[in-house]
């Protein structure tokens, strides 16, 4: 069992950065594999990136490769995102979800735990 909370959304102008923070409870938070997801108005919501327990695998949508940069520091029990570059397209609830095992890192029905979700704006 493992609780999340995220913080650092905001609104920002397009180009600027953010980093958004996870912060996580419990015994060992290197047992779980953390990743991102958003959901825009009106859309789905999307895979962004992931890390694995200990942070020696990462994954990122196509979307974000070379822009956002996911870590984690197991000693704090948190998970970030550094998001540089920010596009209009970014715009959206970032959520932060986890779990002791993952079948594949991007698919967000493979994360039974789940933060509330924290707002990302990009103007232009």
């Amino acid at each position: 069992q493992v609780q999340l909370v995220e913080s650092g959304g905001g609104l920002v102008q397009a180009g600027g950065s953010l980093r958004l923070s996870c912060a996580a409870s419990g015994r060992m938070f290197s047992n779980y594999v953390a990743g991102w997801f958003r959901q825009a108005p009106g859309k789905d919501r999307e895979f962004v990136a992931a890390v694995s327990r200990i942070g020696g695998v990462t994954k990122y949508a196509d979307s974000v490769k070379g822009r956002f940069t996911i870590s984690r520091d197991n000693a704090k029990n948190t998970v970030f995102l550094q998001m540089n570059s920010l596009k209009e397209e970014d715009t959206g609830v970032y959520y932060c979800a986890a779990d002791r095992t993952i079948v594949a890192f991007d698919t967000e029905k493979s994360y039974n735990y789940w933060g509330q979700g924290t707002q990302v704006t990009v103007s232009s």
